[in-house]
């Protein structure tokens, strides 16, 4: 299939010369790249971080506390920080 695309001009001299150097087409060169790029894609993608989080022994929440209201949590925690 042929179709237009518009390269900066130094990664097209690039490419040519990659091209030259290892025997391959400019359009050979680019598809593979394409291939490669979208593999990289798919692959993070679907590559789903493990995180571990750190826990600590206690007694649940404390009374009152709702962790659904965001903005009453960080009132108590502002509380809690405030000198007495």
């Amino acid at each position: 299939m042929r179709t237009t695309v518009r390269l900066d001009e130094a990664l097209l001299r690039a490419a040519k010369a990659e091209a030259a150097r290892s025997g391959a087409t400019l359009t050979s060169l680019i598809e593979d790249a394409l291939r490669d790029a979208l593999r990289r894609r798919k692959a993070a993608r679907g590559h789903r971080s493990v995180v571990s989080l750190t826990t600590f022994k206690g007694n649940g929440l404390c009374a009152g506390v709702d962790l659904d209201d965001s903005a009453a949590l960080a009132d108590l925690m502002d509380e809690s920080r405030a000198p007495t």
